[in-house]
């Protein structure tokens, strides 16, 4: 079995243009934000339901249907299989890689690192979003087969990421792999979630712009690297 885990539901119509072959599994999570604790995967999931039902209003069932039961798919992953991993390389998407690679760590299937063609240097963080059918099936071609190595270095860095361990996720930043393009940009990161993204709210609001129709487009040029979307940064708005 070949399956395609993508970033989101807003790849799904270029991807089956390209009439690329295997089963699709859409990631509709945003781990980069929010408890990302458990004792297991079940109680991972409960606190992820309950997060995103404060925060958004998500629904817990429409949550098990949509989002739980989609990605546990790749449980279900063995010998013989192989699973190509469609993430960007900012934070937002790298985050919900590492996990999937954490789901991955005891399956023998083969794992592939699919990125976003070549960055613009003004915007690496630019991901999937221009590019077309025709694209896609480039980006696929130029694959990354991710070694024994890569797949246990996505483990820790999940691992890392979840204890809000700074000083291991920046060690685990020198890390160099064509499967971990920006790495060490997005562990530098990862490693002030807790505090840089606010601060670059606060910062912006301080300078004059009042709301988030104003601050997102300059906080997506001053902090890229984490891929926030409007919603999570109108949170931290919200919060200061």
């Amino acid at each position: 079995m070949i399956v395609h885990v993508l970033p989101g539901d807003s790849l799904s119509a270029q991807f089956a243009e390209a009439d690329i072959a295997g089963d699709i599994v859409v990631f509709r999570e945003c781990l980069v934000v929010g408890d990302i604790s458990g004792e297991d995967l079940d109680e991972f999931w409960q606190l992820r339901a309950n997060f995103l039902m404060l925060e958004y209003g998500g629904d817990p069932i429409d949550y098990q249907e949509g989002v739980v039961y989609e990605i546990e798919r790749l449980l279900e992953l063995g010998a013989g299989d192989e699973v190509n991993l469609w993430f960007e390389y900012e934070l937002f998407c790298q985050s919900n890689m590492w996990f999937c690679l954490d789901l991955l760590k005891a399956s023998e299937t083969e794992v592939f690192r699919v990125a976003p063609k070549t960055p613009s240097p003004d915007n690496p963080w630019e991901g999937f979003a221009t590019h077309n059918s025709s694209d896609l099936a480039v980006c696929l071609d130029e694959r990354t087969k991710m070694s024994p190595e890569d797949r246990e270095t996505g483990v820790q860095l999940w691992q890392a990421f979840r204890e809000r361990d700074s000083e291991r996720l920046r060690k685990l930043g020198e890390f160099r792999s064509p499967a971990f393009p920006f790495l060490k940009e997005v562990c530098d990161a990862a490693a002030e979630i807790e505090t840089r993204p606010t601060e670059i709210v606060a910062e912006l609001k301080a300078s004059g712009h009042s709301d988030i129709e104003s601050i997102f487009p300059e906080f997506q040029k001053r902090a890229g690297v984490y891929g926030l979307g409007d919603l999570q940064v109108e949170r931290l708005l919200e919060q200061l």
